[in-house]
């Protein structure tokens, strides 16, 4: 295998990519220093930022580190449903006093982040959305680089071997954030963590991290025991010292009126779990696919809704056990997981 081996981590836990603010160097290298791996989102930044942000990792912490990417080959939006649906939100943008973004395509300024990683290595790449190429792939592990393929069913960790990844991470459904399925219009599955698991573990001769609503040492344990090399935990470090969650995210995750998550488009145009809101009551119904189109239409108003300090105006991404994340340093968490 190119680069880390990922069944040789001192502590087999990973802190998952979180992009939009969440993860930061500081928790990255705070998780490889506990002894894992600690990743970088690299979604809705600049290469140059992205660039920066890997290079402050580096400087904390001498240990592996990874970094995600977002792969956006195309949108499954339609014109008269973005138009339909920018109209249904005038009424967001008059509560907010803002206006909405402009519901543009791009695909993540992959190329450029991609040589980003090319040239500063960090010691795995992986992948969300989609998948690279064959050659991308070739390119990577030349590089010393391992890479790793999110899934959410054995057919799509099935392409992702195809293409030359060295791992797949399977993600199941109470994973908070957007689902890493492929087609941008499918509907997520539904498929517990378990079943996946054992499907890919069994069925492919790659490793294979489990990932989604893993929240205590017993959910570790559990995945470890059912063949995952590392288990990948997002939600669980939300709370974390050195994550970058904004104080309307981390107050909404610890407030009694949210008693639920749900999987909704209506922030990104994208399926996505987070706390169930007015937000999502009032507009989920009728928001169409198309990310990232609707990502950066709505973009304005969660950033206002942040602003104002309204848990109900912007997406609160969190899994199903948001109710177990504990505010502590990396490192104490990290105690408790293993």
């Amino acid at each position: 295998m190119a680069g880390l081996d990922l069944r040789a981590l001192d502590a087999p836990v990973i802190v998952a990519p979180m992009a939009g603010g969440p993860t930061t160097p500081e928790l990255a290298a705070a998780g490889t220093n506990a002894g894992g791996l600690g990743f970088l989102a690299a979604g809705y930044l600049t290469a140059d930022v992205l660039a920066e942000r890997i290079t402050a990792a580096r400087a904390l912490t001498s240990g592996p580190l990874g970094v995600n990417l977002f792969v956006v080959r195309s949108s499954a939006a339609l014109p008269d449903a973005i138009h339909r649906y920018a109209k249904a939100l005038e009424s967001e943008s008059a509560r907010y006093d803002t206006h909405l973004g402009e519901p543009r395509y791009d695909d993540d300024h992959w190329s450029a982040k991609l040589d980003v990683v090319m040239d500063l290595k960090p010691e795995v790449v992986s992948f969300t959305f989609g998948l690279p190429d064959a050659e991308e792939c070739t390119r990577l592990r030349s590089a010393g680089i391992t890479t790793v393929g999110t899934i959410t069913t054995l057919a799509e960790a099935e392409l992702a071997v195809a293409v030359g990844v060295d791992a797949v991470a399977a993600q199941g459904p109470a994973a908070g954030g957007h689902r890493g399925t492929l087609d941008p219009a499918a509907p997520p599955p539904t498929q517990p963590l378990s079943q996946l698991l054992r499907a890919t573990t069994v069925g492919l001769d790659v490793p294979v991290i489990a990932a989604g609503g893993l929240m205590t040492a017993v959910d570790v344990a559990d995945v470890l025991a059912s063949g995952a090399v590392a288990a990948s935990l997002g939600t669980a470090f939300l709370l974390a010292d050195e994550a970058g969650s904004s104080p309307v995210h981390r107050a909404a995750l610890q407030d009694p009126q949210f008693t639920e998550t749900v999987v909704t488009r209506s922030f990104s145009g994208r399926y996505a779990r987070g706390l169930r809101n007015r937000f999502i009551d009032a507009h989920d119904a009728e928001a169409p696919f198309g990310y990232p189109e609707i990502h950066y239409m709505t973009s304005p108003l969660r950033a206002a809704a942040v602003r104002a300090g309204d848990p109900h105006g912007t997406n609160v991404w969190a899994g199903t056990g948001y109710r177990q994340a504990k505010a502590a340093p990396v490192a104490e968490i990290f105690s408790a997981l293993i």
